[in-house]
């Protein structure tokens, strides 16, 4: 084998090396990804007016006098029931969108379940956004395997997320949490997954309201 074919080959091995460095570096970060959120929720931006201020807990707060109505979100349940939130006005609202094809999701099913039950003689309420389930079978066997004692309301195509208001505190992702106020107004918004800790902390200074 004459020395310029060596030279060639040895250059060939360490370019399919640098390669395979970086596919696994990039798959690496793609799996970080998803196990952070699974996904947009295709609800609008955040631009204009937004009157709200990020914490470094990544939780998302507005003014008492600076939130935005929350929008009409109401329909069938994934149980087949009806529900409206405009009803739960005068109790402290936790929305958390989800989907039980979501690794996240599940991860921070129990907490929430812990919390729905430890806070509901305070006044607090709970309602889920199902989304992206193509069919309530999914989603009920996820309701079941986490004992979840609140309603979800069925949303497979994201149509009760895009009626935030531009600006608001929206969902934009899966999962996310939105909590209203008494006033039925948005107060506080997760991006990310919750744990039972962070959510208790969410509903603290919005219970301490009066």
């Amino acid at each position: 084998m004459s020395a310029a074919r060596r030279v060639r080959q040895r250059f060939d091995r360490a370019n399919r090396s640098r390669s395979r460095a970086a596919l696994l570096t990039a798959g690496a970060a793609v799996a970080a990804l998803a196990l952070t959120a699974c996904g947009s929720g295709g609800t609008h931006g955040g631009s204009g007016n937004t009157n709200f201020v990020t914490g470094t807990d990544g939780i998302a707060t507005a003014a008492k006098g600076e939130r935005a109505d929350a929008p009409d979100l109401s329909g069938p349940t994934v149980d087949g029931k009806k529900i409206d939130v405009a009803d739960y006005k005068g109790k402290v609202v936790v929305l958390n969108v989800w989907g039980s094809w979501c690794p996240p999701c599940r991860a921070e099913a129990p907490g929430f379940t812990r919390v729905a039950e430890d806070l509901e003689a305070r006044g607090v309420r709970f309602v889920g956004i199902n989304t992206r389930d193509t069919s309530t079978g999914p989603a009920k066997e996820f309701e079941k395997d986490y004992k979840v004692p609140y309603p979800s309301l069925y949303d497979p195509t994201g149509k009760l997320m895009l009626r935030f208001p531009k600006g608001s505190l929206n969902p934009q992702a899966i999962p996310s949490t939105v909590v209203l106020d008494r006033d039925g107004k948005i107060a506080a918004r997760s991006l990310s997954p919750l744990s039972e800790d962070k959510l208790r902390g969410m509903l603290k200074p919005i219970l301490a309201e009066k």
